[in-house]
């Protein structure tokens, strides 16, 4: 088994406070992980930890079987690697293709290439009317679809997406979903966060559960399913009260 993410005692902690509680994970390559839990669960600081935007306070990382806490091993991971991070991370002064062509020559892609592809890309995404636009102006799905396109430029191995369909459109959405499954099927490997349950059953093949820092479930959708529904399981793990609403009884009374 060829692993595209693996951790060992994944630890981070903010003053006293432990965000990431010495979590395993073990992503398969050209696997479509889920990676799913609660708000404030550590799962956007375990992106940013894999993807070297933030420092573990211990354990071990490899990605794509480089170890990222060799500055030269991470930077080959890198090199390899696209990212939609939690707060995205874009140019407010620079159009949409200004960005993307700034993205394509970090990754040393030749001019032509970079040209061709941002033509695709702005038009798959529906932002061909809007690429003279500085991304200032754009809203915040189309910053969304923009930071999609920068990490779909150069064609990585490995994407880490976090919330990648908050705010986009039902049309994207779906483009985006037809885009991920075809990259997926030719051997690459996606790390997805949503909240959005449905989207995770429609195109993850495995999950895992991340609740209040420490990695609860990891296994193949197949298996989850096995037991009901990924919902039913998602609130287990998360120990979610199944009557919290009941408690607010008087939202049933009529009004007076």
């Amino acid at each position: 088994m060829s692993l595209a993410i693996e951790t060992h005692g994944l630890t981070r902690y903010f003053n006293n406070s432990c965000a990431v509680n010495g979590i395993e994970l073990a992503v398969e390559r050209g696997t479509f992980y889920g990676f799913l839990g609660p708000n404030g669960a550590g799962k956007s600081t375990t992106i940013k930890m894999l993807t070297g935007l933030l420092a573990p306070s211990g354990g071990q990382m490899l990605v794509l079987g480089h170890n990222m806490l060799d500055p030269r091993e991470a930077l080959e991971a890198k090199r390899s690697m696209g990212v939609i991070p939690e707060d995205l991370a874009l140019f407010d002064n620079l159009t949409a293709r200004e960005y993307l062509t700034f993205v394509g020559r970090i990754h040393l892609m030749p001019r032509d290439t970079i040209r061709s592809r941002c033509d695709e890309l702005l038009s798959v995404l529906g932002l061909a009317d809007e690429e003279m636009k500085l991304t200032l102006e754009y809203s915040h799905g189309m910053k969304k679809k923009l930071a999609m396109a920068a990490a779909l430029l150069p064609n990585p191995d490995l994407l880490f997406l976090d919330e990648p369909f908050e705010g986009v459109d039902a049309v994207t959405s779906r483009v985006i979903r037809d885009l991920l499954h075809g990259y997926v099927s030719r051997g690459s490997t996606v790390f997805l966060t949503s909240h959005v349950l449905e989207i995770v059953e429609r195109l993850c093949t495995h999950v895992g559960i991340i609740v209040k820092g420490q990695l609860v479930e990891q296994a193949s959708l197949e298996t989850i399913r096995r037991g009901g529904s990924l919902e039913d399981r998602f609130l287990q793990q998360a120990g979610t009260d199944p009557e919290a609403a009941r408690k607010l009884n008087w939202l049933e009374e009529a009004a007076s």
